[in-house]
């Protein structure tokens, strides 16, 4: 029997096209998965949709079902969620989370999907892979009892990462972004909001994901003496500048890269991948982190909808795609 899905493809800087694509023939120990969900991490994946990943990254850059070569045509993405019809029997009929591109349905090993808890509802289970990021930073960053805790950079990742926060004892965290509108799912965290102008100072961490040298720069301004700022964001192809000239070594203030690529130095020797997505999916139980999923579209519609998502004419933390009744299709299709 030939399978066939459709997929979503970059094809070329501002454009995307749904593909239709044959599926291979699975294995003993594979899966077949029909998607529910897919969600589309905006930074990263914009990012790839204009061209923008720097040649010298395009193998760390790669995701892990991927095909095609930066800058294009290539399937990308890794946020995906659906339902196994074929498989192990441990797994069969179960939802699962998988870091797959957006496409109806996929053959993969069995090893690469984790099952999704029955405390997690299906269409916040997209976020596994962003809360993922938020673990491995929060092992970096190590806040301790009692810290008074910056995000700057109110999109998904630092998101995510201040609802982690907000579960510590005794930490005091705030989010920081220039949109006023993250204020208010800044209160659905149970964290505090401000402004860049009105951040509170002499913080004792500061996680910095807005992918802006001004924001990176206001992070370290809002550092007590021997602060640290963990970096998350990612920005592709450009250069940022920092006023490491003033303050940064009087006041022994520490930079320090975190990146989901690798499991933190911090539980390596005790965590793997595995583990670190499983843990993921157990923390998406707590309701409040709906407020990241802020829109929601048709599979059908993705080539219209990402280029919108690329120029921020349709505003978003997590932008859902909806699955329902999708199948191969007749053919390709495709928007500037």
């Amino acid at each position: 029997m030939t399978r066939r899905a459709r997929a979503f493809w970059h094809e070329a800087p501002g454009r995307g096209a749904l593909r239709e694509v044959e599926l291979p023939e699975p294995g003993p120990d594979d899966v077949v998965v029909r998607t529910l969900f897919s969600g589309v991490s905006r930074g990263t994946e914009t990012l790839v949709l204009g061209g923008r990943v720097p040649e010298n990254q395009y193998a760390v850059m790669r995701a892990p079902f991927q095909e095609g070569d930066f800058p294009g045509p290539v399937k990308y993405g890794y946020l995906n969620v659906g339902v196994v019809e074929e498989g192990p029997e441990r797994l069969a009929g179960r939802t699962v989370f998988c870091l797959y591109p957006h496409q109806t349905r996929y053959v993969v090993p069995a090893a690469a999907v984790t099952p999704v808890p029955p405390s997690v509802p299906t269409g916040r289970a997209v976020l596994a892979g962003t809360v993922e990021t938020a673990v491995n930073a929060l092992w970096d960053a190590a806040p301790l009892v009692g810290d008074r805790v910056t995000v700057v950079g109110g999109g998904m990742v630092g998101c995510s990462v201040a609802a982690l926060l907000a579960r510590f004892p005794g930490v005091r965290v705030e989010l920081v972004d220039a949109d006023p509108a993250r204020a208010k799912v800044a209160e659905a965290l149970g964290v505090a909001f401000a402004p860049p102008a009105d951040a509170a100072g002499e913080r004792d961490l500061v996680v910095h994901a807005s992918a802006t040298g001004a924001g990176l720069s206001r992070s370290l301004e809002l550092l007590r003496h021997e602060g640290t700022v963990v970096e998350l964001s990612w920005y592709g192809d450009r250069r940022v500048a920092l006023p490491l000239g003033e303050a940064f070594h009087s006041r022994r203030l520490t930079l320090r890269g975190s990146q989901v690529g690798t499991v933190s130095p911090a539980r390596a020797a005790t965590r793997g991948y595995a583990d670190r997505l499983a843990l993921a999916l157990e923390l998406l139980a707590d309701p409040a982190l709906d407020a990241l999923v802020t829109g929601e579209s048709a599979f059908a519609e993705l080539p219209e909808v990402m280029p919108r998502l690329a120029s921020g004419e349709i505003a978003a933390l997590c932008h859902r795609i909806r699955y329902d009744g999708e199948d191969a299709g007749a053919g390709p299709r495709s928007a500037a």
